[in-house]
């Protein structure tokens, strides 16, 4: 019989305990949707989805013993590179319909999937296809909002990042950051891409609070969680 407990830091997060497993997992919120292929498993009237650590860094960086990661029922998002919504799906579940996720990516087929599996069954997720290099094209439907997570597979990921919080992130909002060593520099040692990273978000206006190294589940990769002094 499969037990569900809430996480002991962050609302919206749940320990799924089935015989001696213990599975991270979010309330659904459109019960018997699958997004990645991801179990569902009922219990007590509620719908959970195993949240795969493979497949997110957010999923990754939680079970690495990140400290907080600031998107709670209530929270407004701005999600860069959102790709076919795997993770973003997940922080759908957490925000609850009374938060916001707006998903921004550039390439259309991936586009086209995380609207037809996510945001087509979620009233709390927005599709915006843009890029996220040029947040002047969409800040005006965004608004403000209080955490901004960046996942983008390009170089100069944390100055992505800082212009698009300079446009919408509230002073005192948090920025996440996936640093992908590899997409950013394939010669560079990962640790001196992850600290030129770091610079680019202090010079910036953030204080970076936690890097949470994400191996084993993704190789040479970091979250990097920072708040915006604006």
């Amino acid at each position: 019989m499969v037990k569900v407990r809430s996480h002991e830091r962050f609302e919206g997060v749940f320990w799924l305990e089935d015989d001696g497993e213990r599975m991270l997992a979010t309330r659904s919120l459109a019960p018997g949707v699958q997004v990645y292929g991801e179990r569902l498993v009922r219990v007590g009237g509620e719908e959970y989805r195993v949240w795969i650590p493979y497949r997110s860094k957010l999923a990754a960086a939680i079970l690495k013993g990140a400290k907080e990661i600031f998107i709670r029922p209530g929270s407004r998002v701005l999600y860069l590179g959102v790709a076919t919504g795997t993770t973003a799906s997940h922080v759908s579940d957490i925000i609850e319909k009374k938060g916001i996720l707006y998903g921004v990516d550039f390439a259309p087929r991936v586009m086209i999937q995380f609207k037809r599996n996510v945001a087509d069954h979620r009233p709390n997720v927005v599709a915006i296809y843009g890029d996220a290099r040029r947040p002047g094209t969409y800040a005006g439907v965004v608004g403000e909002v209080d955490v901004i997570y960046c996942d983008v597979a390009q170089p100069e990921q944390a100055k992505i990042l800082a212009d698009n919080a300079s446009l919408m992130l509230r002073k005192g909002g948090h920025g996440l950051i996936a640093v992908k060593a590899r997409s950013i520099d394939s010669v560079e040692e990962p640790e001196v891409v992850y600290q030129r990273e770091v610079e680019v978000l202090e010079s910036s206006g953030f204080k970076v609070l936690e890097t949470v190294n994400l191996e084993p589940y993704e190789r040479d990769h970091v979250l990097v969680i920072a708040e915006f002094k604006g």
